[in-house]
């Protein structure tokens, strides 16, 4: 019996392992916002759990029966295998509950829906091979980011002082619904992380400095063990996406 499958059961945990996929020396965390995803909820929720790197190139016999034709991540919980990274956050989310585990669903719905175009429009951006369209692409990325950018900055209800006089202030707070990391922001950062190291690598695009609620936004990540310690180097990004990331011609 492994190690965490006799701490967990000391302590009444469930007996959780992830599979996420490896990197380039086949051990490593390896660039897979889904199963970062994963990964950030599993330690928010403050469980013990085993995290396995699968290399996609010699996957191991026993895995593939354990989970066939399916690749990381994926789940196994006390035994039984979990797939699809949107049922395994809902699953996650209804079987650790509070008292014990906190919940990280979001208070504003809106926040499930900030950015949720900005990976599209950056994939495009990036995979795109043609001058004639390189302009617009990063054009529509800008308009995504900025778009999110303006919803970090707008204030939430909870943050707007009725009393207080004169316009609205700017929102201050950490991440997309409040001063917590939450469900949104599991799905939302690794993505925004990999756009960012990416297209600055491919492009010489960088964020703008004047989009100052996504960059509090991401330096507040940046100081999280929540967000730092499941995130794969930043060679790895720029490794998985030396052949996607098309030259312009």
């Amino acid at each position: 019996m492994a190690w965490f499958d006799i701490a967990a059961k000391k302590l009444g945990f469930p007996t959780i392992e992830l599979y996420v996929k490896a990197g380039s020396d086949g051990e490593s965390i390896g660039n897979c916002p889904f199963s970062q995803r994963l990964f950030m909820i599993l330690w928010m929720k403050g469980v013990i759990f085993n995290v396995t790197t699968v290399d996609l190139k010699r996957k191991p016999a026993d895995l593939q029966d354990l989970a066939p034709g399916t690749n990381p991540p994926f789940v196994t919980f006390n035994g039984e295998v979990k797939v699809d990274v949107n049922k395994i956050e809902e699953f996650l989310e209804e079987k650790l509950t509070p008292p014990r585990y906190p919940k990280l669903a979001t208070k504003h719905p809106e926040a499930n829906t900030a950015g949720i175009d900005v990976f599209a429009k950056f994939s495009a951006y990036i995979k795109n091979p043609r001058k004639d369209a390189n302009e617009a692409l990063e054009k529509a990325l800008w308009k995504s980011l900025h778009r999110l950018d303006e919803f970090l900055r707008c204030p939430l209800l909870e943050e707007i002082d009725a009393d207080s006089p004169g316009d609205v202030q700017e929102s201050n707070r950490n991440f997309l619904d409040g001063p917590e990391l939450t469900l949104a922001d599991c799905n939302l950062l690794p993505k925004l992380h990999i756009l960012k190291v990416v297209a600055r690598k491919y492009r010489g695009f960088e964020i703008p400095a004047e989009m100052t609620g996504v960059w509090r936004y991401l330096n507040n990540a940046y100081k999280r063990e929540e967000f730092t310690n499941t995130c794969p180097a930043e060679r790895e990004i720029e490794f998985a996406y030396l052949d996607v990331a098309k030259r312009i011609r």
